[in-house]
């Protein structure tokens, strides 16, 4: 797509911008990225490693020749707060699907669940969600789980730096985790579910960090697109 004439104001983000966004709930991020294009009208936009829509938290959205940081800034470590829930299970390993196989979580106890995080901490193998994007073929994994098509898909080493329970509000548990890039937190939730032996799935997710990028320095995408119309306006 070719870049069209863009008003005087928005010419930095057309030489390169790195955007911090809070996302919102319920929206995808390239959700996010579609809208940065209809506020600024540049073309050339991407994110920084795709938040899913049930999750919030910080978005790293680079405009025109920043895009060349991307890599750069899906490599960080990544910081995640949350909490899952104990006692069931879902196929996707978060609440996009409905809950199954409810079993008793009666006999836990807070030095059984604090204690179970050490088996996650470090280097671990970890298998992705099928529920994913991961591609096999050339197509989306989650087409295929969809559709009820069997989908395996191999361990792969990821990185946890810190695990921590910060609340225990059976069932559920709030956390925070610092981890590698390509970890996925719900394959997290579900693994350490079953380490308990009792299920689990993630019930709430807010990436807060990236590398030293912080979900504090983001903004709404309201204040986002306010911040845009506040430049075009000084620039008449």
């Amino acid at each position: 797509m070719k870049q069209k004439e863009i008003h005087p104001a928005l010419q930095p983000y057309l030489e390169g911008k790195t955007i911090l966004i809070d996302k919102p709930l319920d929206w995808t991020s390239f959700d996010v990225v579609r809208k940065i294009r209809n506020i600024t009208r540049i073309v050339k936009v991407g994110h920084a490693g795709t938040l899913d829509p049930l999750a919030s938290g910080l978005l790293i959205v680079c405009t025109g020749k920043f895009t060349k940081k991307i890599n750069e800034y899906m490599g960080m470590e990544k910081e995640y707060t949350g909490s899952f829930t104990l006692g069931a299970i879902t196929p996707t390993y978060d609440l996009e699907s409905e809950p199954t196989q409810f079993c008793s979580i009666d006999h836990l106890t807070t030095e059984q669940i604090i204690g179970a995080t050490d088996e996650f901490k470090g280097l671990i193998m970890q298998i992705p969600p099928i529920h994913s994007a991961i591609k096999q073929d050339g197509k989306p994994v989650y087409l295929a789980a969809r559709k009820g098509i069997d989908v395996v898909l191999e361990p792969r080493p990821v990185t946890i730096y810190s695990f921590d329970i910060e609340k225990i509000e059976l069932p559920i548990v709030h956390f925070r985790v610092v981890c590698s890039t390509g970890t996925y937190i719900r394959s997290l939730a579900n693994d350490f579910g079953k380490a308990l032996g009792v299920g689990g799935y993630m019930s709430n997710l807010r990436r807060t960090r990236i590398g030293h990028f912080n979900v504090d320095q983001a903004l709404s995408m309201d204040a986002f697109e306010k911040e845009i119309e506040e430049l075009k306006s000084l620039e008449g």
